[in-house]
């Protein structure tokens, strides 16, 4: 019952070249930054990542990116991190762009255990290439495949050491729907407490979704633009 690992070095070991990982995180919001760091640091690469977005160039999944430690990524956003535009636009990196909204499904359908679903997201564009299509209801919809990874990463608020894990605010973003569908599933927490403490009524991932989980440190939480209102 007890998931606790010391750090970030050792809740990632097993993670290696050509794997497919899961990361939670909207932008900069809610990201595992200290297990993003920690796989810079062990240098794997080959990697397959499913994650709304690659960070900035200098931040979050961007230093992947700048090391060149990541094959494809399976994504919604380009947006804030011109390395990624550039590796994509070059040939030098896969991408697979898919809705927001699909992405987060297929995340979620793949922790539910449901291998694929209809939805209208996508008909008519160069995301329905390929793909099954059928009508509901008169309306047309394509059927997407669940996504599961062998290691998902996720970023929490508080969790025990049983794993109950607890997301604050924003920050909950694609970290729930992540941390069920991966087979091993890390969450690195700003405070991690004895089992009693949470409330049970307000636990978003239940423990049994997670393997391993520690307390990280030092988290930046950078803001990709910071929009203030000028004085007087």
């Amino acid at each position: 019952m007890n998931k606790v690992v010391a750090n970030a070095q050792a809740a990632i070991s097993g993670i290696s070249n050509g794997m497919t990982i899961m990361l939670g995180g909207f932008g900069l919001c809610g990201i595992p930054e200290n297990c993003i760091a920690a796989l810079v640091e062990a240098g794997v690469s080959d990697l397959t990542c499913i994650s709304n977005n690659a960070g900035v160039d200098d931040f979050g999944l961007g230093l992947l990116l700048q090391k060149k430690q990541i094959r494809k990524m399976i994504s919604s956003y380009v947006g804030e991190n011109d390395e990624f535009e550039r590796q994509m636009l070059s040939g030098e990196l896969e991408v697979d762009l898919i809705p927001q909204g699909s992405l987060a499904a297929r995340c979620q359908a793949g922790g539910a255990g449901v291998p694929a679903f209809f939805t209208p997201a996508g008909y008519g564009t160069e995301v329905a290439i390929g793909k099954e299509v059928r009508y509901f209801n008169g309306k047309p919809h394509i059927l997407e495949d669940a996504l599961t990874a062998e290691f998902a990463i996720v970023k929490a608020w508080k969790g025990d050491r049983f794993g109950n894990l607890i997301y604050k605010g924003t920050a909950r973003n694609f970290n729930p729907v992540m941390a069920m569908a991966g087979k091993i599933t890390i969450a690195e927490v700003e405070e991690l407490v004895e089992p009693g403490e949470l409330d049970p009524n307000f636990v978003h991932t239940p423990g049994v979704f997670v393997q391993r989980i520690f307390q990280g440190e030092k988290y930046e939480k950078r803001i990709e633009q910071r929009t203030v209102r000028s004085r007087g």
